[in-house]
This record gives structure tokens, sequence and C-alpha cells, in this order.
């Protein structure tokens, strides 16, 4: 009884240091909020490969008098005319102490690529996604809410 009793007073805690590990990181699925509305746009997926961040528009919120699949008219290069659910958004962002930076950001409604930070808030449940030209004072902050 007493190791039985053991055992599961350590699965649980393993389980909880499994939950609190994935949530310590930016990988999962984000819900991008506009911040000008305070609407939904998109949920981006943030996958990581050889500790390198970059995420994927999964879905785009549209009015039913929007086209359902946009494409990217205003982008340059390999993104000119894609669609934008399914276009790689976010790239090469590492770990920099509490934050992730060195990265990229393109913005489909205007085509432009930014530079890239995000620090998570909020225990995990929010990232604070920051787009900026040069230095990181010249741009702007949207707040993303995990959906997974």
């Amino acid at each position: 009884m007493k190791k039985l009793s053991i055992g599961m007073i350590l699965g649980g805690a393993l389980l909880a240091f499994n939950a609190f590990a994935q949530s310590a990181t930016p990988v999962g699925l984000w819900k991008n909020i506009d911040d000008v509305s305070g609407k939904p746009k998109a949920m981006i997926r943030i996958t990581e490969s050889d500790g390198v961040l970059q995420g994927k528009i999964e879905k785009l919120y549209r009015e039913p008098t929007e086209d359902p699949n946009p494409k990217c008219d205003k982008c340059d290069g390999n993104n000119k005319d894609k669609p934008i659910i399914g276009m790689t958004i976010l790239r090469g962002l590492k770990a920099d102490g509490a934050s992730y930076d060195g990265g990229t950001i393109i913005d489909p409604h205007n085509g432009a690529t930014y530079k890239c930070k995000m620090t998570l808030v909020d225990n995990g449940k929010k990232l604070d996604v920051r787009g900026y030209i040069g230095f990181s004072l010249l741009g702007r902050t949207q707040t993303w809410i995990r959906e997974e």
C-alpha cells in the first residue's frame, strides 16, 4: 500500500512537472488578437526544431463577406500571392533569457517583414509578440492567447 501511494505521488509530480515544462515555451497553438480592434485575427502554431522557433498560420478569422482563403498579394519573394493560411510568418527565434529573439515576423496584411521578439507572460498563458524595425522601441506588440 505504501509503495503504491509513493508511486502515485511521484507519478502525479512528474505529470505536473511535464505540464509546467510544456507551458514554459511558446510551442503550441496561439490565438492572435488584433492590437487595434481587440478581435481575434488568426490561429498560429509555433513549433521548435533544434532550438529554433517558427510559426505558421493555421486559421484566419474572417467576416462572411471576406475571402475565406486570401493570398498575400503584398508579400515579396516566395510568399508573393501565396495563401495566407499555411504561411510561415515566424522564423528564426531562439531563447534569449526569458524571451525569444533573433527572428523575423511577416505581417501578411501589408507584406512587410519585421524583426521579432517574444516573451511569455501570465504563466505561459499569453505571449507578447513584438515586431519592430531597427530597435525594439520602434515597433508594436500584440498579445497572443494560448489555445492548447
